[in-house]
């Protein structure tokens, strides 16, 4: 806490602050460094050694309260409000468009659906929706979204599951059919899509 509220700082400056000696300090900022939660940055500061100044890094970063999907529900909330259910639509769908746009790009040199949809579990996972393939016995394809990075948006606002169901549907192309089984928005533990191929 002391670093997140004052910055940067040395580990004597660490240790008045809470109270206790420079090397008891040194100690705790090592363990959390050896933790990844800290960084170091060395300074120079004219003459001897260079100060070891610690730092809080990303992962640390991301242990502190972080109430953007409260503000994402509250301006989705306002759009349709003050601006209207249509106006939100149309966002959704330039959302779409653009979502849509990267996956075509990323998914242009694969050939067959289950290289399409290989990488687009990979482009998925990347977004945050821990996300992967599995083949069923009768010969259909499931991608799993075992996280849904934007939930609190998704169970506000449905059309961004609509929009991600028809993503999925343009890229993977129209001889592929397309079911939903499973939704976190709706109970589900995750969301599971079926894919089968038509032409087979």
């Amino acid at each position: 806490m002391t670093l997140k509220m004052h910055g940067p700082q040395t580990a004597a400056e660490v240790g008045r602050r809470q109270g206790i000696t420079a090397e008891a300090a040194r100690q705790q900022l090592l363990r959390l460094h050896e933790e990844g939660l800290l960084l170091e940055e060395r300074r120079s500061a004219g003459r001897g050694r260079p100060a070891i100044y610690w730092h809080l890094s990303e992962k640390a970063q991301a242990r502190f309260p972080d109430t953007h999907a409260a503000l994402t529900v509250d301006l989705l909330r306002s759009i349709s409000e003050v601006l209207g259910p249509a106006a939100l639509e149309r966002i959704i769908a330039e959302r779409e468009s653009a979502t849509l746009r990267q996956y075509r790009s990323a998914l242009a040199d694969c050939e067959g659906t289950r290289d399409r949809l290989d990488r687009l579990a990979a482009l998925r996972s990347a977004e945050g929706y821990m996300a992967q393939i599995e083949e069923a016995e009768d010969g259909s394809l499931r991608l799993i979204e075992n996280h849904c990075p934007i939930c609190a948006a998704a169970r506000t606002c449905q059309g961004f599951c609509r929009s991600e169901k028809a993503i999925f549907q343009s890229v993977l192309g129209a001889g592929t059919l397309i079911e939903r089984d499973e939704h976190i928005v709706n109970g589900g533990r995750r969301c599971t899509y079926v894919i089968r191929d038509l032409g087979a």
